[in-house]
């Protein structure tokens, strides 16, 4: 696998009775490949930054799981080529991780538009998030999705100086029912920064 692929192809998929045979290993390598590209935020937000290496794996399992065939590749490429990195940017899956059902579905009747206000900080700078736009992501009665997708665009300026070492960068949520932020790690900024051209 190699950072600079921006999007899979047919080609990069390995026939099923392979991927069935080394299926527990590649498993193990992306549960630590995912392990710097995990950042938690309050107490129910998660960041799961996406990339070529972490979408592969889940078409991968879905055709593992579904065996669906060239078929059910063709919607899954559609489904998840649009969250791998371009280059200059960033993309997470955003997930609010509640337990309870009772508590899940009260904390997110009062987070709609959540997905609006999320940013990163990157040497003070407010790199506000874009959600995807595949379907929308709070519904007509203000309720947010568990789910969100999200993209942070950057410029090369803002690339470089994420790049650079020991840099303070941050990520949060200014909503008012959620309102969090937390500074990156090195471990995560050296995994994120490969994400960038």
């Amino acid at each position: 696998m190699t950072k600079e692929k921006r999007e899979i192809h047919k080609s990069d998929i390995m026939p099923l009775d392979i991927y069935i045979k080394q299926r527990k290993e590649l498993r193990k390598n992306i549960v630590e490949f995912k392990k710097n590209r995990r950042i938690s935020l309050g107490p129910y937000a998660t960041f799961y930054f996406e990339s070529f290496e972490t979408m592969l794996a889940q078409v991968q399992e879905m055709l593992y799981i579904e065996k669906g065939g060239d078929e059910q590749l063709k919607d899954e490429l559609t489904a998840y080529n649009p969250l791998i990195p371009n280059g200059k940017e960033l993309i997470a899956t955003l997930m609010f991780e509640i337990d309870n059902p009772v508590s899940r579905s009260a904390f997110l009747n009062k987070v709609g538009g959540i997905e609006k206000n999320v940013f990163m900080k990157v040497d003070g700078e407010i790199v506000k998030a874009i959600p995807e736009e595949d379907v929308d992501r709070t519904s007509a009665d203000g309720k947010a999705s568990s789910v969100q997708f999200i993209h942070f665009k950057f410029n090369d300026e803002q690339i470089k100086k994420f790049k650079r070492d020991s840099l303070n960068v941050e990520i949060g949520i200014d909503h008012r029912e959620y309102s969090h932020s937390t500074k990156l790690t090195d471990a995560n900024l050296k995994s994120l920064s490969a994400d960038f051209n």
